[in-house]
């Protein structure tokens, strides 16, 4: 099953606290974030995520896809963000996809919902997002333990009560 994660990327900007107070700042700062952001969810979770931007907040913008680590749309003159994730529902959809539509936007959700994908909420987006860095986090802190002290797990517990006794001096 192929798992696809299509994100309405203004509306989870606005949704998102960091996001939000980034974005009063500079735009193109709290957009780079959340891209930054979902490439590692999708590192991570292995959910393909299609990032769609309306094209009209970025003066100058043409129609454009980017493919960094994930796919990034940008709409087209007079297209909104919600038309084109219509559209790439609509082209996703298949017995072997599920889809998900990450929006607050609730008519959206149920447009895309009526279309067969599944819809998630910024705060049920954001939710999935820290829980995946709270794992990366503990799959580091597991590997940096075990590097740090590899010689200590390969020893038995009489040549750790050994190796102690000669720290402390004893014979």
């Amino acid at each position: 099953m192929n798992e696809y994660l299509i994100v309405d990327g203004y509306n989870i900007i606005g949704a998102w606290p960091e996001l939000q107070k980034l974005k009063d700042i500079q735009l193109v700062e709290a957009r780079d974030r959340l891209i930054d952001i979902l490439a590692d969810y999708q590192a991570y979770s292995g959910i393909r995520v299609y990032i769609v931007f309306d094209a009209h907040r970025v003066p100058g913008l043409a129609v454009k896809t980017e493919q960094r680590r994930l796919k990034i749309f940008y709409t087209k003159e007079k297209e909104t963000a919600d038309e084109l994730i219509e559209r790439l529902v609509n082209d996703l959809i298949g017995r072997r996809n599920r889809i998900y539509v990450a929006t607050s936007d609730m008519v959206e959700q149920h447009v895309i919902f009526g279309k067969g994908a599944l819809r998630i909420s910024a705060r049920e987006l954001l939710v999935k997002v820290r829980q995946s860095q709270q794992d990366i986090g503990r799959e580091l802190e597991k590997t940096e333990r075990g590097k740090r002290n590899s010689f200590d797990a390969v020893l038995t517990p009489e040549m750790k009560q050994l190796f102690e006794k000669w720290r402390r001096g004893d014979s």
